[in-house]
């Protein structure tokens, strides 16, 4: 029997934007899009870089450490997510009144996910110093002591058991402890999938992104119809307090809709419990006759296709069934600028819609058209990925469920302006802004 690998392989370096954790990322994003090329009219700068910069330049005071009369400071964030885990090193430098930018970044990611390490706690710490290693090599060693360190779990320790995941990330704690970087209570956390953001400037549309990761989907933007507010469930609206304004936020984290959990199901699996009498799981999404192995989440599962017949209308039959009452529709996402990532991007450059370097824009229906032709090429002769229709089918209906009509445009990148897009980077101005807060609550 030939063994398939988990595609949660596809080169996705960045796994899922969090709620809650994202707002200075977009923010950032907002920024380095408009502000740089209409400085007298930007409306929004970097609200959690800005006053996280306050804090840096306290810490940086005592170091006296400036670069061309701009000030540097560093974060260190670490990304647990269900395939791997990723050190992102970021280094920042402030021109005197001006907003932070980021000046580089260094990444480096290892496998498995921490997730793989839940029944032996101890063998997860080698990773985290290997990883820690590598902020130390980046980091000046007169920074290392005001240097935030910081890890978030994504969805795939969610998925853990409660008591497991809790061993991990204390063992993680007691390695971030013994570094010599600045280390809080909160340092090491699972994220709760709340209040993510967007922004706009005057005379502007409103900016919004999409991401794919492996255990969960998120969508946020700046909704400007009264109707979306009106119509959004609990818990999709949240509130943004900035310039002394208030602003309503649409954002949502979807668990289970990541694509490795949409496989699961799409297969018809359960997520975290291998299938009785080792049967294998049967899916129209997959060639016919086709049998192999694909692991998830440390089980390995046996997979199999169906009889012959139009695989595209038989998959996407499946495949809305998985997604049949799980997400919520706002028309008003025809009308806002979207960025897509992660599994969006990594997908698109698989199939050639996009360059795979650089990037590029593409229509909700290009999804739709890459999936009935590998779907039909799929019917007589293998791909090297078994998944690939069953991957693009689920992209082109999930996209359709959220509102996206097929000719909207979406851009897909992994830099702006040369800025890395990473939920990481968000996240470390998130860290730094509370760390500013605590420090000069007046501020």
């Amino acid at each position: 029997m030939r063994k398939i690998p988990n595609h949660g392989t596809l080169r996705m370096t960045k796994v899922a934007y969090p709620l809650g954790l994202c707002l200075g990322l977009f923010i950032y994003v907002v920024y380095i899009k408009w502000h740089r090329a209409s400085a007298t009219q930007a409306f929004f700068t970097v609200a959690g870089a800005a006053s996280g910069a306050r804090w840096g330049q306290q810490a940086r005071s005592s170091l006296g450490s400036t670069t061309r009369g701009h000030e540097v400071f560093y974060g260190i964030m670490f990304d647990a997510g269900s395939t791997g885990t990723r050190v992102h090193v970021f280094q920042f430098s402030q021109p005197p009144g001006e907003t932070p930018t980021l000046t580089h970044e260094t990444f480096k990611a290892l496998k498995p996910g921490l997730s793989a390490y839940a029944d032996d706690v101890e063998k997860s710490a080698q990773g985290i110093q290997e990883l820690l290693d590598v902020a130390k090599q980046e980091i000046p060693f007169d920074f290392w002591k005001v240097t935030p360190l910081v890890l978030k779990a994504t969805a795939g320790l969610r998925l853990l058991p409660g008591e497991k995941a809790q061993k991990l990330l204390q063992k993680v704690k007691e390695v971030f402890k013994a570094s010599p970087f600045l280390v809080g209570d909160d340092c090491v956390s699972i994220m709760n999938g709340t209040d993510e953001g967007s922004l706009k400037t005057p005379g502007r549309s409103s900016v919004g992104m999409l991401d794919l990761g492996g255990g969960s989907t998120q969508i946020t933007f700046l909704p400007q119809v009264e109707g979306t507010l009106q119509a959004s469930p609990p818990g999709h609206l949240t509130a943004l307090q900035m310039f002394n304004r208030t602003y309503k936020l649409y954002s949502h984290s979807y668990l289970g809709l990541g694509l490795m959990s949409a496989r699961l199901a799409i297969l018809g699996g359960v997520e975290g419990k291998p299938v009785k009498d080792g049967k294998d799981l049967v899916s129209p999404c997959l060639s016919p006759g086709f049998k192999g192995e694909w692991e998830h989440a440390e089980i390995t599962y046996r997979i199999s296709g169906q009889k012959a017949g139009s695989l595209h209308e038989l998959c996407a039959s499946r495949v809305s069934e998985v997604l049949q009452n799980k997400v919520h529709r706002t028309e008003e996402v025809e009308h806002v600028d979207f960025y897509a990532f992660s599994y969006y991007y990594d997908l698109a450059a698989s199939v050639g819609l996009i360059d795979a370097e650089k990037g590029g824009s593409l229509v909700v229906g290009d999804f739709e058209i890459a999936a009935k032709y590998v779907c039909r090429t799929l019917e007589t002769q293998p791909h090297s990925s078994p998944f690939v229709c069953m991957d693009l089918t689920y992209i082109t209906l999930l996209l359709q469920e959220f509102g996206f009509p097929r000719d909207k445009v979406l851009k897909l990148t992994r830099k702006i302006d040369n800025v890395e897009t990473s939920w990481a980077l968000g996240a470390i101005f998130h860290y730094i802004d509370s760390l500013n807060r605590e420090k000069s609550p007046a501020l």
